[in-house]
């Protein structure tokens, strides 16, 4: 049985105590969708805000406010352009067999899977390790590290892949939901900004 998830590259920064986080493995994935506790939707929103803590220098953002609250999350609501770590992650639960995504590789990047199904037929995920997708006719090849003769891979057919693809989308929308009453919960002051936020992080649709 092959499985695809969307994942969220973790490490907590030392101390954060602006809300609950969950323990994680440093540069761990977490799998995001619709099941994960409020402790673990903390995690992912500390995360992708980390990760963005750096707003653009420009004229028209508004400078870093003072509270550690506000400061934390001024990168998250000030960029347009986020990042978020990670990516997809495929198992082959009968072989063994994982394709992480590497180093510098974004979920906000994950539309290039598209391009294996209907465009150019091949895309890879970062690097260290280097993952690869290539399709040959009606199937696709997913190398675990393009850079390694021996590297182990994964067959599935191109049809079984776009299901998979799609299942992702729908886990992302279900996280998107859960962060979404997890902010107004959490962060009320913030709630409305931060749930754009980290649509825009995923390259998702807020929920109506």
């Amino acid at each position: 049985m092959i499985v695809l998830q969307p994942v969220l590259e973790v490490c907590a920064p030392a101390d954060f105590g602006l809300w609950p986080i969950a323990e994680t493995e440093p540069y761990g994935f977490l799998p995001l969708s619709g099941a994960l506790t409020p402790a673990e939707v903390g995690t992912a929103v500390m995360r992708i805000a980390d990760y963005n803590g750096v707003p653009p220098e420009a004229d028209e953002h508004p400078s870093r406010p003072a509270d550690p609250l506000g400061a934390f999350l001024h990168g998250l609501l000030a960029t347009d352009d986020l990042l978020t770590p990670g990516g997809l992650r495929v198992t082959d639960t009968v072989t063994g067999v994982t394709v992480l995504p590497g180093c510098c590789n974004g979920l906000e990047e994950r539309g290039d899977w598209l391009e294996v199904l209907d465009g150019d037929g091949w895309a890879s995920f970062g690097h260290d390790p280097s993952p690869l997708a290539e399709r040959a006719g009606d199937k696709v090849r997913l190398t675990v590290d393009a850079e390694r003769v021996d590297s182990p891979v994964i067959d599935l057919p191109a049809d079984e892949l776009r299901r998979l693809l799609a299942g992702a989308e729908r886990e992302l929308a279900d996280f998107l939901n859960l962060a979404t009453t997890w902010a107004a919960r959490s962060l009320p002051d913030h709630a409305a900004p931060v749930a754009a936020a980290i649509a825009r992080a995923l390259a998702c649709s807020l929920p109506r």
